[in-house]
């Protein structure tokens, strides 16, 4: 063997070695990876109300004077159930003529109320009040939390907590033990309401869980026959784990 050939032999298996040591020390780490979600359900204490109004006439100046009349009525209605001027507002309005073919049928004013009411037991009275004042449409009817914030932690913690419960038994299953947290990353986070949405007439407008919570458990019961259901608070996150 000559001396370029023993130094080409000695350069291969030098860079042997150092491949085998490098394949050594760039072992994949041993990790897993889970979702966590939870829900917490809580107590509404605010219910946002959206009424419709709406009037014609062949007058159109008629038909606006009809409309401002039980636009009134409906917020002396909520003024006279003690709620503040700030909580009562007029968010839409639409003028149009109509037609039925090329025969002129009037025109159509609307106008929608935003009404929040602080106090949900209430809210059969009143709502019968200002449909008696002269909403025509009842277009939403949603409830509310003032404290989203802090249920929204709590449906996050405990969303941690089940992830950290379903790597565990998960691991178990292989005789594996779980380390620390290496990654956390937050998914999908919200809220809803039992009547969040339109219904009726009007002009306007299944998620899984391994973690429910009911955070009124223990409250008193409401006097009113109102039964609102709850408000749905969710979180998600996804957790990786070493494996020990």
């Amino acid at each position: 063997m000559n001396r370029l050939s023993a130094v080409l032999a000695t350069t291969v298996l030098l860079f042997s070695v150092i491949s085998a040591e490098a394949q050594g020390t760039k072992s994949e780490p041993r990790r897993i990876t889970v979702n966590g979600e939870a829900e917490v359900r809580v107590v509404p204490d605010i219910v946002v109300v959206t009424l419709g109004i709406e009037t014609s006439n062949s007058d159109l100046m008629a038909a606006r004077a009809e409309n401002d009349r039980r636009v009134t009525a409906v917020i002396q209605a909520g003024q006279k159930a003690g709620i503040a001027a700030k909580d009562m507002q007029t968010d839409y309005l639409n003028i149009e003529p109509r037609y039925d073919g090329k025969t002129f049928l009037g025109f159509w004013v609307q106008k929608s109320v935003v009404v929040t009411l602080r106090d949900v037991a209430r809210f059969e009275s009143l709502l019968t009040d200002q449909l008696k004042g002269g909403a025509n449409y009842v277009l939403g009817i949603e409830f509310r939390t003032t404290e989203l914030r802090k249920h929204r932690d709590a449906a996050r913690a405990l969303a941690i907590t089940a992830a950290r419960e379903k790597a565990v038994a998960l691991a178990g299953s292989l005789a594996q033990k779980v380390g620390r947290p290496v990654t956390i990353q937050e998914g999908y986070s919200g809220w809803s309401s039992s009547y969040r949405g339109w219904w009726g007439r009007g002009y306007g407008q299944s998620m899984s869980q391994n973690v429910s919570q009911a955070a009124n458990e223990g409250g008193a019961a409401s006097d009113s026959p109102l039964a609102p259901g709850t408000i749905r608070v969710n979180a998600s996150v996804t957790v990786t784990f070493e494996l020990q």
